[in-house]
């Protein structure tokens, strides 16, 4: 082989794999499986967060709708990409991160003042944080540590303690959001990896834990992305939010929030959306009454954060008064006190008896004294 001939070879070889590579189908991001196959669908593509925090004097406050008797206002405005908070004993506000910052935060109040520090950074996508008994649990896609004492120890944090690092660490529906349950155990949710398909007993499931990560169960299962939830302060049940796959339609599927009154339940993903849609793939042979229905559908592509019970101070009235009223419950209603008042708005009885009425989260609990 002469010296042109060596030179065309080499050059053919040179191009082979950027010619295979041109050929080779490109990998589909996991947020388009399942896209309808239209122009105004393949431009329909995530919004990239701002790489700054969000100055104070431009956020629609405003605008903002809340319950009565609640208020918005900023509590700082040096955080980026805060995500997920708690709060600690003695008063620190720690605030997690996704995925811009990739950071943990805490902010003191110092008579007003308030200072924000940075207490890790360069986390994989640590958004799950719970505080408990003075330890701060972190989660990322793929493990749990805790950090012990941490508020004596916000200028240098201690050496995190591993609580689990068996977790898949994928980051479709990976972040996590996390809870420690009247139980004690630690609720660590693993959404699906995918927009729609099915997968291995990994994910698509919250799990239930010991503290220190042993004994881990399957508490739900048929969860795709659970990003909150919550304990009923008087049962003890689960209620989380899910949100549901994207590329039905506009108008399908309904995020949701699902009540949890038996461990193991499977929630119907992915054969059935909302607890009364099949998917039109998967859904084939799948009956969606064999799946709870959420208690309540709460809109289309609405990405609900997670529900949240107030944890109010219980009021208590105690009286002999004739024209005493009872307490208000934390959802605005009257309390009703027999012997009291025989219902919301009546008027009192002439019984000579004094009452006592405190609320709760749900509803007031009644005692009765005889003079």
């Amino acid at each position: 082989m002469n010296l042109k001939h060596l030179a065309a070879a080499v050059l053919v070889a040179a191009a082979l794999p950027a010619a295979l590579a041109q050929d080779k189908p490109q990998e589909e991001p996991f947020r388009a499986k399942g896209r309808p196959k239209n122009p105004v669908a393949e431009k329909v593509a995530p919004i990239p967060a701002f790489p700054i925090p969000t100055p104070a004097d431009t956020l629609p406050i405003s605008k903002m709708k809340v319950p009565p008797g609640f208020k918005v206002e900023v509590y700082v405005a040096e955080i980026f990409d805060a995500r997920s908070m708690r709060q600690g004993d003695k008063g620190t506000l720690f605030v997690s991160s996704l995925f811009g910052a990739g950071k943990l935060y805490a902010v003191i109040d110092k008579g007003g003042k308030r200072e924000v520090k940075t207490l890790a950074e360069k986390l994989f996508l640590p958004s799950g944080i719970e505080f408990h008994k003075g330890s701060l649990y972190l989660a990322t896609p793929k493990d749990i540590v805790r950090y012990d004492n941490i508020e004596a120890n916000l200028d240098r944090l201690p050496a995190p303690v591993m609580v689990c690092d068996k977790l898949p660490g994928e980051i479709p529906h990976g972040w996590k959001f996390i809870k420690i349950g009247p139980d004690n155990k630690l609720c660590v949710p693993v959404g699906a990896p995918c927009n729609i398909c099915e997968s291995d007993d990994r994910f698509t499931k919250i799990f239930r834990m010991n503290l220190d990560g042993s004994n881990v169960e399957t508490f739900v299962h048929g969860m795709r992305n659970t990003v909150g939830f919550d304990f009923h302060p008087k049962t003890g049940n689960l209620r989380f939010t899910d949100n549901q796959r994207d590329w039905l339609s506009e108008d399908l599927s309904e995020d949701g929030l699902n009540h949890v009154t038996k461990a193991g339940r499977h929630f119907g993903y992915p054969y059935c959306h909302a607890g009364d849609f099949a998917d039109p793939e998967l859904g084939w042979g799948k009956n969606c009454a064999d799946y709870p229905k959420p208690v309540a559908k709460l809109g289309v592509h609405s990405a609900p954060l997670g529900p949240r019970r107030p944890r109010r101070p219980r009021p208590t009235m105690r009286s002999a008064g004739r024209r005493s009223a009872p307490p208000a419950t934390a959802s605005g209603d009257r309390a009703r006190c027999r012997g009291c008042r025989r219902s919301a708005g009546s008027r009192r009885s002439t019984s000579r008896r004094s009452c006592s009425c405190s609320a709760t989260a749900d509803a007031p609990t009644i005692r009765r004294r005889r003079r």
